[in-house]
């Protein structure tokens, strides 16, 4: 099986995610990391393929200049803040984006980030063959966390 991961850019989120794909690959699955640019060390320093996505949004080196507000904050604020600020943006990008990656590497099953409950990945209605839409449990969670709806912008 071809199964492909998603995750948030960040070590507390690339260190688990990468130990799960390669405990998958070593039991005999095909493993792909779909991210932005800046995860590509972490990725094929765990021996794992890696495909880019969402470059123009977030080219290499993006994500420490646009994350490092969350250093300066604890507990609660970190939620709050990268759930209004920082995880919309990259949500949307995400949404444009990986209908088109899920297509074109071939992916069966993906596994990602809880904190990265994309929309617009329900199988049927973008042309490839993954089942269960978390459309809208990403935005009732949303909802919830921030007290805003989420909408994609147009």
């Amino acid at each position: 099986m071809r199964i492909g991961f998603l995750s948030l850019p960040l070590s507390g989120h690339l260190n688990p995610m990468t130990a799960l794909a390669r405990k998958l690959q070593a039991r005999g699955n095909e493993v792909v990391f779909i991210s932005v640019p800046d995860a590509e060390a972490a990725v094929r320093a765990a021996n794992l393929e890696f495909v880019p996505f969402c470059e123009e949004e977030y080219p290499l080196g993006s994500i420490a200049e646009n994350w490092s507000s969350v250093a300066k904050l604890h507990g609660e604020e970190v939620v709050r803040h990268s759930s209004r600020e920082l995880l919309p943006g990259i949500i949307k990008a995400a949404f444009d984006h990986l209908p088109a990656k899920i297509a074109e590497t071939g992916v069966e099953a993906l596994v990602f980030d809880k904190i990265l409950l994309l929309p617009g990945t329900c199988g049927d209605e973008h042309g490839h063959s993954l089942r269960g839409c978390v459309g809208c449990a990403a935005r009732r969670l949303f909802r919830i966390y921030t007290g805003v709806p989420f909408q994609l912008a147009a």
